[in-house]
């Protein structure tokens, strides 16, 4: 299982993932992908973000079942304490 979180991206972007991924909110995409496509799509993400954020989580074999992957500054971070992935807000200036 994967989960997308993408905030101030293109209308495009977005585009492109609904072939992979189900869009239940503007924004969030989930979807049963091999870990190579997952893989590909966080590359493409990568590469269209410009100023926006993205948060992917994806099933993995850890404590909690799964791991975390940000790029940008996204409104919640995801912080790993000691092995446990906690969101938190960033402060504002």
């Amino acid at each position: 299982m994967v989960v997308m979180i993408l905030e101030r991206v293109t209308p495009s972007l977005r585009g492109e993932l609904t072939r992979w991924l189900v869009q239940p909110k503007a924004g969030v995409f989930l979807g049963g992908v091999t870990a190579r496509v997952r893989d590909l799509l966080w590359q493409r993400v990568a590469r269209s973000l410009k100023d926006g954020a993205a948060t992917m989580i994806y099933s993995d074999n850890s404590e909690q079942g799964f791991s975390v992957l940000t790029l940008g500054k996204p409104n919640r971070i995801m912080t790993d304490f000691e092995g446990l992935y906690l969101p938190k807000r960033p402060i504002s200036p």
